[in-house]
């Protein structure tokens, strides 16, 4: 099988070396060109045919948005990774250029004076993510065993909260999601999407923005409220808490887990620990298998967990691993996931009127 093809698009020298090693020391990968901006880079698409592209965010002449732009008017199928920078800008800047059409993000090592950790954290980061746009596989032993038997308690259908766990392709995913949900929508909403800092509060922004309901980046002790969804803020897992005031958010830098935090399975354990099977899980697009099992959990205690399904997902790992491991109860394409949590969410309230 020939060597991916990867074109490496950035105005930094260091930047295009260090990707050009990281990448050719692979031998399913292979860097057939390089560009220093936008320009440059679009006659190379043309003449060299690469099968994907990392796209650097900030340049001269021709930046990344609009080379991205360019790339998506002739071609939608181009692999496309934005390069970013951990900062507000970069931030803003990436989650335009996922609403455009990239495929996905890396964002650039904070110390590019350590040779060696930059490198370690390009080869972790990017590496997995090219072989996945390009469907190749990547060597890597398969998820663990589930950590508990599941012997699922009948749902009571109740819905007091939705919580919601993505990652690649989770932007839009839940722009998507959100644009779905009516004004009226009134159960408090808790998201663990995989974001660095200063990313999560852009999105919560971005999603805000495009939605009836309020969407916010969480503080720590935030009251959950009826119509309010709370984002993980990025380096921070989120967890939840009964008080006499109510359930309030808890945010800690707890070590990650499956390298993630904010981490899906902490978020679904605690909001399990908290409402017992009164939740709405919720499983979106995303590489590996966090989430599982915190949804395991939440299956338990009787809760309902949606997945979306492999075609409309970007990469099928999380909902897939839920799927796969007969955690779902619905598997809903994208277009209909709102609608799913509209659905259910209220025939929990009439379960619980019929109840009380």
């Amino acid at each position: 099988m020939s060597p991916i093809r990867v074109l490496v698009v950035d105005d930094a020298v260091v930047v295009r070396k260090l990707l050009t090693t990281v990448i050719d020391e692979d031998p399913d990968l292979e860097v057939v060109g390089i560009a220093a901006n936008g320009a440059i880079a679009l006659n190379k698409i043309d003449t060299l045919k690469p099968d994907i592209v990392t796209l650097d965010v900030e340049m001269p002449e021709m930046d990344g948005i609009e080379t991205l732009r360019a790339i998506r008017a002739t071609d939608r199928s181009l692999p496309v990774i934005m390069f970013s920078t951990l900062t507000e800008r970069g931030a803003t800047a990436t989650l335009e250029a996922l609403s455009l059409g990239a495929s996905d993000y890396v964002t650039k090592p904070a110390n590019v004076g350590s040779v060696t950790a930059a490198m370690d954290a390009v080869r972790q980061e990017l590496i997995p993510k090219i072989k996945t746009f390009c469907r190749r596989n990547v060597p890597q032993p398969p998820p663990p065993p589930l950590r508990i038997q599941v012997t699922p308690t009948a749902s009571t259908g109740r819905c007091d909260v939705v919580a919601i766990g993505s990652s690649t392709g989770g932007p839009n995913a839940l722009s998507t999601v959100f644009g779905q949900l009516p004004a009226s929508f009134d159960k408090p909403i808790v998201i663990a999407q995989h974001m660095p800092a200063v990313f999560t509060r852009y999105l919560a922004q971005r999603l805000d923005a495009g939605s009836r309901l309020q969407v916010r980046e969480a503080v720590h002790g935030d009251l959950l409220q009826p119509g309010l969804a709370l984002v993980a803020p990025g380096d921070h897992h989120m967890t939840l808490r009964r008080s006499p005031s109510g359930v309030t958010v808890v945010l800690d830098q707890n070590p990650p887990v499956n390298f993630c935090r904010p981490a899906v399975d902490v978020l679904f354990r605690s909001v399990a620990d908290v409402y017992g099977g009164d939740v709405l899980a919720v499983v979106l697009t995303g590489m590996g298998h966090d989430g599982r099992d915190g949804a395991a959990v939440l299956k338990q205690r009787g809760a309902t967990v949606l997945a979306q399904d492999q075609p409309s997902s970007v990469v099928w790992g999380m909902p897939g691993a839920v799927v796969q491991s007969g955690l779902a109860d619905a598997v809903v394409p994208l277009d209909e996931v709102g609608a799913a949590i509209v659905q259910r969410a209220a025939n929990g309230s009439r379960v619980r009127e019929r109840m009380s």
